[in-house]
């Protein structure tokens, strides 16, 4: 899933305008940083809930996966 878009796109376009010289273009600049430093930590929030680096899942996300995905009590 891509993320940050809106904000690299809006910088581009403000480098473009101004000859590619970063000064004029400072607060698109911090605001594409800021926008991947808050997606990093997402990320990184959302891979506590993987594989560990033994490679065993955490019980609260093989439960998650079983309500998911229930066993088939019956055979058809």
């Amino acid at each position: 899933e891509a993320t940050c878009i809106t904000e690299m796109s809006v910088l581009m376009a403000c480098w473009k305008q101004n000859d590619f010289n970063d000064a004029p273009c400072a607060e698109e600049i911090r605001m594409f940083y800021n926008c991947m430093a808050k997606a990093e930590k997402e990320h990184k929030n959302q891979n506590e809930d993987t594989l560990s680096p033994r490679g065993n899942l955490p019980s609260s996300k093989v439960n998650e996966l079983l309500r998911r995905f229930p066993q088939i009590t019956r055979y058809v």
